[in-house]
């Protein structure tokens, strides 16, 4: 079966999260994802409280810039939400976009060796390992945790560009990728993954791939998906984004799907008019047509 969860965007203000998590948890949205975007909300702290609002819903970070925080920190906060809320909280990580790295002087000169050197030591630490290493960004002098999750938990990691897609086939547990892939898009990653994994002996193991999808429904949502659309600079005529009812929207969730997507993630235009009104159409409305 293909998970599917919607995203609380940070454009909405931080005191908004509470109403949308409960909304998301009563209607039995399988997935609420959330943003560490510059310079808008933190990912850990709204990721904790909407864990600590809910019962049910599993929520996912994704993702957090890694050139922001330092290794040790994040598997510190990564493990203490896994054993506060098990089986609930799911991280992602990744480059960050590259402006705002450079607009708070974290910009890395490499980003994919920096991504690589952090899966490494965030995936050792978590598994409870004590880790020393000497890389050209990531630094670790007999480093483990004291509380480190009670059992094994995945790491997801963010990519857009070939490199850091083969990248998190060979150093993540999945692939999160942004609403600007299409179906095709979705295959070509699937292979790129599969080469990855090939290359670092993990070829036959299980690897989760998220999507985003850009959804509007509602009045004015064609209207709205374009205006988006245009903003962000997609092509005319690409295959991104859907607008209209439950079943436009299935049937671009069973696309992608069908393109190799584990998890489809849809994503409200900055501006939807109701957040607690797009999960429980996410939930009630498009879950029954997903297979």
């Amino acid at each position: 079966m293909t998970t599917l969860g919607a995203v609380f965007r940070p454009q909405l203000a931080p005191e908004r999260l509470r109403s949308v998590a409960r909304a998301a948890d009563d209607s039995g949205l399988e997935e609420l994802w959330l943003w560490e975007d510059c310079f808008l909300e933190g990912g850990i702290s709204t990721g904790a409280a909407a864990l600590a609002w809910t019962e049910r819903v599993r929520v996912g970070i994704g993702l957090l810039p890694v050139p922001l925080r330092n290794v040790a920190v994040t598997a510190m906060e990564a493990a203490s939400l896994h054993r506060m809320f098990p089986g609930r909280p799911i991280l992602g990580v990744g480059h960050g976009v590259q402006d705002w790295m450079g607009q708070v002087g974290a910009r890395a000169e490499s980003p994919v060796t920096l991504l690589r050197e952090y899966l490494v030591a965030l995936r050792a630490l978590l598994g409870g390992e004590r880790v020393t290493t000497e890389g050209r960004y990531v630094r670790l002098r007999d480093v483990a945790l004291d509380w480190p999750p009670d059992g094994p938990v995945e790491v997801l990691a963010g990519a857009t560009g070939p490199r850091t897609v083969r990248l998190t086939g060979e150093a993540a547990d999945g692939t999160v990728l942004t609403a600007e892939t299409p179906p095709e898009g979705v295959r070509r990653a699937r292979r790129l993954i599969e080469e990855g994994r090939t290359a670092a002996g993990r070829a036959g193991t299980s690897h989760k791939v998220v999507v985003y999808l850009l959804a509007a429904t509602g009045s004015g949502a064609s209207e709205r998906l374009r205006a988006e659309l245009t903003a962000e600079g997609a092509a005319a005529g690409a295959d991104l984004g859907v607008a209209g009812d439950a079943a436009a929207v299935a049937a671009a969730v069973r696309r992608l799907a069908e393109a190799g997507a584990d998890s489809v993630i849809l994503q409200p235009t900055a501006d939807e008019p109701d957040p607690e009104g797009f999960v429980r159409f996410v939930a009630g409305e498009v879950r029954p047509l997903v297979p």
